[in-house]
């Protein structure tokens, strides 16, 4: 058996803006990986880059230590992965070359690998694992050391005689529970647990309850999972909570699926599971509007833990959604807020700005919107178009200059837009004021209706750099408007 080491190339201290978050995950796909690897019989050691400063450091470990393999296998579950940036592209460059220097077989999978196969061959990859790599990876490692021809793996692509050859690709996984729980104990927790301390909330550990998206949203990144959605057992996971609360005291978690709770009764019967092993956690998750309005999905959400949903509202105009493919309504987003905080559960919105066709009215529509519902919290991109979406199919002549951000605060809009990207990086810090603004000016009306906490107070107080700021910016908003 091989001695493999794994790795993945996000680093957090070159994406600035989540660096200054202080709220790091651990490369959830990666020890999942490793933990199948490490039932094959393989020995397995981790290289986590996430807290580290540059992919330099990988070459101690590799000068000291003798290994067959290095797998840089991205973090699938991390949406900043998949926004394939170029900062963590030219450090996986960087380990490659360092993988190859010390005689490794170097095989990468990743979102950006499987979209940039041959950049990554040219850079002295072995092999580029396209889409979900797992079993990929184990069929992989044990032909190779059979000193069989790969040329029967399904999902990779490599180089023969000089050319490339990309083989036909791999269903994804039905069953997950076929796979070990993730390599947890590879994680150095406490590192991550002092950075969270910085940030002033508790500290949080990632779990994922299943993989892909049925939904067909013509922006949004499928590269690694596809429009297949399969589902973990609720038992299967509170396995893993057990797991993570009993060795490292974990109680709150972020669910990083894309889209939670879809299969019927799932959340149901997660609760119920829960329940069965008296283990109370706190949990926030992604959803779709739509779908918490099924029947009892809120109460039974509830009950079970969870703390704050973040729904793809994208925007309040419905031309938008539609042109988007987006499969929402507007009244759904409305009514599943008023639901969501009838319940105590917090809400967020991710919000986008800059798809084709937006004009105007579709931007004051969607600020209208966040002033009137007030969210807990906001998140505010600009349109991106990724490889393989029908919307990068629609842009991608004009990705003639750039085609990915350099991190994940870049927001340029790389396609001809209504608007320039300097006016949409306004628009961005614009809403964010008039967000707060509206939430300080909501809790200074209320002061005497509800009980006012620290942090409502720092709102109302707030709101004499907001106003005027805000201000401020709409007039420049408006004298790029008219530039455009």
């Amino acid at each position: 058996m091989s001695n493999i080491l794994f790795s993945h190339s996000y680093y957090y201290k070159l994406d600035p803006k989540q660096w200054k978050n202080k709220m790091p995950f651990p490369p959830l796909g990666t020890i999942y990986a490793a933990a199948l690897m490490r039932n094959k019989g393989h020995q397995v050691h981790l290289f986590d880059t996430n807290l580290l400063d540059s992919p330099k450091e990988i070459e101690t470990l590799i000068t000291n230590q003798e290994f067959n393999y290095l797998v840089i296998y991205d973090d699938g579950f991390n949406y900043l992965t998949k926004m394939c940036l170029t900062n963590m592209r030219a450090a996986c460059f960087e380990m490659i070359q360092i993988g190859k220097k010390h005689n490794c077989c170097v095989i990468v999978c990743s979102s950006d690998a499987t979209d940039h196969f041959e950049e990554y061959l040219e850079q002295g990859a072995d092999y580029i694992i396209q889409g979900e790599g797992e079993i990929t990876l184990e069929e992989l490692i044990a032909t190779l050391e059979k000193e069989n021809s790969v040329e029967i793996i399904k999902g990779i692509a490599y180089k023969k005689d000089q050319q490339t050859q990309v083989n036909p690709s791999r269903t994804v996984l039905q069953n997950l529970d076929e796979l070990p729980l993730p390599a947890w104990d590879l994680i150095n927790i406490d590192s991550y647990r002092n950075i969270w301390k910085q940030s002033g909330q508790e500290f949080t550990l990632n779990i994922a309850t299943t993989r892909g998206c049925p939904y067909k949203c013509n922006w949004c990144a499928k590269p690694i999972y596809g429009n297949r959605y399969n589902a973990h057992s609720p038992e299967y996971i509170v396995e893993e909570i057990a797991y993570l609360q009993e060795n490292f005291g974990v109680k709150r978690f972020w669910i990083c699926d894309d889209i939670f709770g879809l299969k019927p009764n799932w959340v149901q019967e997660f609760n119920t599971a829960l329940q069965k092993r008296n283990l109370h956690i706190r949990y926030f998750i992604q959803s779709r509007v739509d779908l918490l309005l099924k029947e009892d999905t809120i109460d039974a959400l509830a009950k079970s833990g969870l703390e704050e949903v973040w729904v793809g509202a994208e925007s309040a105009s419905q031309k938008i959604l539609d042109a988007m493919d987006k499969g929402t309504q507007v009244s759904e987003i409305y009514e599943a807020t008023r639901l969501l905080k009838q319940k105590k559960i917090k809400v967020a919105f991710f919000l986008q700005f800059g798809y084709l066709t937006e004009k105007q009215e579709d931007i004051q529509k969607t600020i209208q919107m966040v002033k009137e519902l007030l969210p807990d919290n906001i998140g505010i991109s600009v349109s991106y178009p990724l490889p393989g979406t029908k919307f990068y199919n629609k842009v991608k002549d004009d990705l003639k200059l750039k085609a990915n951000w350099k991190d994940s605060d870049d927001l340029d809009l790389m396609f001809q837009g209504t608007y320039s990207s300097h006016y949409y990086r306004k628009l961005q810090r614009f809403v964010h004021k008039e967000y707060r603004k509206s939430q300080g000016l909501y809790y200074l009306k209320n002061i005497f209706n509800s009980q006012i906490d620290s942090d409502k107070l720092k709102a109302i107080l707030k709101l004499v750099y907001y106003i005027p700021s805000a201000y401020w910016d709409k007039i420049q908003l408006n004298t790029l408007e008219n530039e455009s």
